[in-house]
Order: structure tokens, then sequence, then C-alpha cells
């Protein structure tokens, strides 16, 4: 298994450059790309004397490609950017006039928060759920949970999101908690325990929609992994030697049901630290998703690419993570064959 993943780890460098090398060249071909935008805001296109647009001789226009090297082939100018990352310089936001990454380093902070509060709680919750629901399969519990998880896959992000707004924050039913952000505007001259307490009421609503938008697929993904091992014949086997039920389960069918959860775990990776749009808009947190957002609406090439780079290579290391995953479960899981 060693070699699997020794090869695994190499590849993640030539599959970089092959997902950030096809972007750079589409955000450069498609119309609206770097260049256009730089002409665009020195001619005063958006500004109050848009209509008088401002004349751009043909040396301006050569240094403004010489700047952004696209002077050069496209697959130079990509050369160039890629020796800037190699040297750890991710370049400057346009929209933003600073560095990107200390752009993306100071959201990243916020998306981890609630990302990871989101992926914790829906795994603590959803696993033990699913494992009743297998068990009691049939019964009064599993039906009226099921219509429980049928609701939740059935509301929309957004719309839950607003209607936890409007109930528990807005003031027209319940204000018991804050409207959006992360941290209350006083929340410098708070003490310790208050800092504690501000930034958890902050995150309540948001990471109950989080665990909303994978609780009815995980849970559900959890009871008929589960069932499907219960009729297997290895467990009634094991009953048969004397074990009881839950036994059975518990020592033998639980860890064979925890594969299919595993799958999708790499992906969570990437997941957490990308953030959610929606949720980030609706409560106004300031994180990478909403930053993604601008990203791409303003052409913001060197943040776009950024971004990609970064996100690229936290979804190639949680499939790794995954295949791990895997081997931990049943160590007889054997890639190489």
């Amino acid at each position: 298994m060693r070699n699997y993943f020794l090869k695994r780890m190499i590849l993640i460098l030539p599959t970089i450059l092959g997902i950030t090398f096809i972007v750079f060249i589409l955000s450069h071909l498609a119309p609206g790309g770097p260049l256009e935008r730089e002409i665009a805001k020195l001619r005063g296109y958006g500004s109050a004397e848009g209509a008088q647009a401002k004349r751009i001789s043909t040396e301006e226009i050569d240094l403004l490609k010489k700047k952004l090297h696209l002077d050069k082939p496209l697959p130079v100018a990509y050369l160039y950017w890629l020796s800037e990352v190699a040297q750890l310089d991710l370049g400057e936001s346009r929209l933003h006039s600073r560095p990107v990454d200390e752009l993306i380093f100071e959201k990243i902070p916020v998306s981890l928060t609630f990302g990871l509060s989101g992926f914790l709680i829906s795994y603590l919750i959803c696993i033990p759920l699913g494992i009743t629901k297998a068990i009691r399969s049939g019964e009064s519990f599993d039906n009226s949970t099921s219509i429980i998880i049928l609701i939740a896959y059935s509301i929309p992000v957004f719309a839950l999101s607003m209607l936890l707004l409007f109930v528990f924050a807005s003031g027209e039913v319940f204000s018991w908690f804050p409207l959006g952000h992360e941290i209350s505007d006083e929340y410098e001259s708070l003490g310790f325990f208050e800092q504690i307490a501000d930034r958890l009421e902050h995150m309540f609503l948001p990471v109950i929609c989080y665990v909303a938008s994978s609780f009815a697929v995980l849970t559900l993904l959890m009871k008929n992994s589960l069932l499907d091992q219960i009729s297997k014949e290895y467990v009634r086997t094991a009953m048969s030697k004397g074990l009881s039920f839950k036994d059975a389960i518990y020592k033998h069918a639980f860890r064979n049901s925890l594969i299919p959860i595993a799958t999708g775990f790499g992906s969570n990776l990437s997941l957490i630290l990308a953030g959610s749009l929606i949720i980030e808009l609706v409560f106004s947190i300031d994180g990478i998703g909403l930053l993604s957002f601008q990203a791409v609406t303003e052409r913001d090439t060197d943040l776009m690419m950024g971004l990609l780079l970064i996100q690229s290579l936290l979804s190639l290391v949680g499939n790794i993570l995954s295949d791990l995953c895997y081997v931990l479960i049943d160590p007889r899981i054997n890639f190489e064959a």
C-alpha cells in the first residue's frame, strides 16, 4: 500500500499543473479577461466619467500587456505565473488591491470555523442516527425520523437560512440570535468567556444550515450501508455462534458499513475550506465562499488562480485521505490489486 500512496502523492503535482494551466488559458481567452478589465479601468468605464472614456494609446496597452506578461504567448505567461507561485507569491488581487495569499489566509479561519463545526456535528449526529434507524428499521422511530430527514432534504439551503433568520433573529417572532456576521461590533471589549459566547451565538444558525445540507444524505447512507451488512452471511454466522444481534452489529457489521461514509470524507475536506456561498451571503459571513464568488464575477485572475490552486490541492489530498480511511476501516482492501 505504501507504493500506491507514494504514486498518488507524486501524481498531485502534474494534476495541479493540468488544472491550473487549463483554467489559466480559458480565463484569458474568454471575453472580459484581465487585459480587457485593465483597459476598461484605465479608460474610466464604470466611473462617474465613464461617458467620456479616455483614449488609451498603443504604448500604454503594450506596457499593460508587459505588466500582465501577456506580451508573450499564453503558455509562456502561465510559466511566469507558475514561477511566481514557486516563490510562494500568488500575485495581487486587482479587486482588493492586496496580496492574494494575505486575502486567502485571512478568510480561511472564518470558513474553517463554520465548515469544520458543521462537518463534525454532521458526523456525530448522522452516524449514530443511521445506526439506530438500521437496528430499528420499520419501527415507529425509523418512520418518524424518516419524515424529518425527508423534510430536511427537501428544503433548499437558502430557504432554510432565510427561515431561521426570520424566526430566530429578525425580531418578528424571536430575537434569540444575531442577524449575521461572525462576531458582534463590541466583541473586542468583551471578556474571554463573553467572547466565546458571542462567537457561539453567531455560529449557531449558520452551522445548523451547514449540518442540514448533508444531514439527510449521511444518515440514509449510514442506515442503508449497515442494513446491507446486516443481511450478509458473516453476521448470521456470528449470531449463530452466540453473539447477540447488537454485538454482531457493533463488533462486525459496523466497521464494514463505514466504507461508503469514508468515500465522501476526502471531498468534505475541500468543501470545509471552500465555504458555502449561499450561507455566507445570507448570514453576511466574510469567508472563502464569498471571496471565490467575487473573484469569478469580477474576473480577478490572480485571486481566482490562487483560490483554485489551494482548493484543488486540498481536494486531491482529500481523495488520498479517503483511500487511507478505506485501508484503516478494512485492511483487506488492496488498491495495488
